[in-house]
């Protein structure tokens, strides 16, 4: 799949390289397709001079201007100072009006739709409106905490949920991310490594017109302060606290303003935290990531340049606040000048495809998982998808008979493929319009993104074809530079290598370069595992597997990509106690009940294994790779037979 040379010239990407690409690269430069390699290689090389030109086409304006755009100085941060001296509110530049890109008061900021209102017409919200409602939300977090309080949001993504993180980030405090499928303990953690102050929620969760618990799961994790918005209506339908308000009394909380529908940024150094989000490590506590201003510049710069996202663009990504995702696609939409779509239910079924039809969504963002149901229930069967320019997909392997089916909805326009991570606020290897693609792989490292791939002795591959750890060249704007409740020099560079003067960056991840340059990632270095794309560590899993049954001695969690490609699927390899006996499939159903309450509701176990014992190296490390390898040979001669 690939794109015209004239047609090249008309994405975001195209368009600059036209404009600068002969003064920036001299005579060597060609045209956008001939010379995107080079081009990309310039962004590594020149990151002053690439980011300099794309944020002037990002809706990014500084109440204070930054000194420059890059200083190496202070050897200790690995990453560097990005836009040393600046000051913005990154929040406001989401919500006033632009010329570059052309954002106006009556442009349509968001579209939407409840699950179950098929028939019904999409609901709209312009820029005007979206800034009035988050500035009444944001009188009313004064009125309610004090400045700087950390605040979670544990719900849908809904047209409220954005308001609501907008809010909080325009009016000085913190988000922090919680995905609604948490159960109660996974959400007490986060409250607790995050210090929260309060926490937006939902009475219930609407999934194919059955109500689901949530603000209850919210009240066993903690006594925090909740603010309880109704999934129908403008009532609660649940008793609340004392100490908790409904939306309507929160909201109420905004009267005593003069202007409610007024409000002031709090202005802060670019460097101020917004946003604490989680990824799962390998200790079996959630890292705790502080997103700074910096990181959403960085994931709209990279969703300009390689999913190309441009004004007048319908954006739809199902996805959660709670997930990286979430945040990442409210700023690709409105620092690029996009609307954003979202579906108020569950995108499995032919209410959210014919959604994405009614709303005209131009890029359909996705996860492999929901495009396998997709393709397995016929659901979509019917509905016009054709103003689909192109797909995304993230979140764990994509399957190549799945892809082929969903780009031929709409003329077999691509699917850029995007792999990242929550520290990074972006991905490090993706597709682009520029080059042709190739379904389940990666063309591309992102724009200002350098890596290597390492031998097994830390050793740098050429640019042949090879599989290995990767190494990220460790300047690479909006990355993260600590963590809340872990080491992150241990985490993210202990061990690493020296790369001409750099020191290289860990990600954790094995991919494969193919023979044509493409990539293709091949798992985790480490024993973080990716189930149904939420990452999450064997550590984690086996801590409550170890508990399901009495006859257990230990367990091993792993996950393996089935034969024929595809997302992972969950092992665990179990040692009983002496003299114990219970058969593999009652374990996996206990092993399941017991994730699912504990854990995730999401996830599932796909096979269970019993074995005598588990292999260990001398100093009793549990050696998972050669679980992983063994449970990957049996399938495949499973699979022969």
């Amino acid at each position: 799949m690939f794109i015209l040379r004239d047609q090249s010239k008309h994405t975001n990407l195209g368009r600059l390289m036209e404009k600068y690409g002969s003064k920036l690269l001299g005579t060597s430069y060609k045209d956008p397709i001939t010379s995107f390699s080079h081009f990309q290689n310039f962004s590594v090389q020149r990151p002053e001079d690439y980011w300099s030109i794309v944020l002037k086409e990002l809706s990014v304006s500084f109440h204070e201007a930054p000194k420059y755009i890059l200083d190496t100085t202070d050897k200790s941060k690995h990453g560097g100072t990005w836009f040393p001296g600046s000051v913005l509110n990154i929040a406001e530049c989401c919500l006033l009006p632009r010329t570059h890109p052309r954002k106006e008061d009556n442009s349509v900021a968001v579209v939407w739709r409840d699950e179950g209102c098929d028939d019904s017409n999409i609901n709209h919200m312009t820029l005007k409106e979206l800034r009035e409602r988050v500035m009444l939300v944001a009188n009313a977090l004064d009125a309610v905490f004090s400045k700087g309080d950390a605040i979670a949001i544990d719900m849908p993504m809904t047209i409220n949920a954005v308001i609501i993180y907008l809010a909080i980030i325009l009016a000085g405090f913190i988000v922090v991310s919680i995905a609604d499928s948490f159960a109660a303990k996974e959400i007490a953690t986060r409250l607790r490594v995050s210090k929260a102050k309060g926490i937006f929620t939902q009475d219930f969760i609407l999934r194919g017109g059955r109500k689901l618990p949530l603000y209850s799961r919210v009240v066993e994790a903690a006594p925090y302060k909740a603010i309880v918005l109704p999934v129908i209506g403008n009532d609660v339908g649940i008793q609340l606290r004392e100490q908790d308000l409904s939306w309507k009394e929160f909201l109420s909380s905004a009267n005593h303003h003069p202007r409610s529908n007024n409000y002031i940024p709090v202005y802060q150094p670019v460097e101020s935290v917004i946003n604490i989000l989680f990824s799962s490590g390998t200790t079996g506590e959630p890292k705790a990531i502080p997103w700074t201003q910096v990181s959403p510049i960085r994931s709209a710069a990279d969703s300009w340049a390689h999913i190309d996202v441009q004004v007048g663009d319908v954006f739809c990504w199902p996805t959660n606040l709670g997930w990286v995702m979430g945040p990442c696609v409210l700023f690709f939409c409105f620092l690029c000048g996009a609307t954003l779509a979202l579906y108020h239910g569950s995108p499995l079924g032919r209410g959210f495809g014919k959604f994405v039809q009614d709303a005209g969504v131009t890029i359909l963002g996705t996860v492999p998982s929901i495009v396998k149901a997709w393709k397995s229930t016929e659901c979509m069967k019917g509905l016009d998808w054709t103003r689909i320019k192109s797909f995304g997909s993230t979140g764990e392997a994509s399957n190549v008979d799945d892809d082929l089916w969903l780009s031929s909805k709409s003329y077999y326009n691509p699917i850029i493929e995007l792999c990242g991570g929550t520290e990074l606020a972006s991905a490090y290897i993706q597709g682009c319009p520029l080059q042709p693609q190739a379904f389940g792989t990666f063309s591309t490292a992102s724009m200002a993104t350098g890596f290597v791939i390492l031998d097994e002795n830390g050793i740098p591959y050429h640019d042949q074809a090879c599989v290995g750890e990767v190494g990220l060249f460790p300047l690479h704007m909006g990355a993260s530079e600590r963590l809340l409740n872990a080491d992150h020099d241990e985490v993210y560079f202990k061990g690493m290598p020296m790369y001409k003067g750099m020191h290289l960056r860990r990600h954790g991840d094995i991919i494969k370069r193919t023979v044509g340059g493409y990539f293709i990632v091949q798992g985790r270095a480490d024993d973080t595992m990716n189930i149904g794309g939420i990452k999450t560590s064997s550590v984690e899993i086996e801590r409550v597997c170890d508990r399901a049954d009495e006859c257990i001695l230990e367990t091993a969690a792993i996950s393996v990509a089935p034969v024929d490609g595809g997302p992972e699927q969950l092992a665990i390899f179990v040692v009983l106690k002496k003299g114990s006996s219970i058969e593999p499939d009652k374990l996996k159903l206990l092993f399941s009940r017991t994730i699912q309450s504990n854990l995730n509701p999401l996830f599932k176990v796909n096979y269970v294994k019993i074995v005598p014992e588990f292999p260990r190296t001398a100093s009793n490390k549990l050696l998972r790779r050669v679980l992983r390898d063994q449970m990957k040979h049996e399938l495949s001669t499973r699979s022969k037979i």
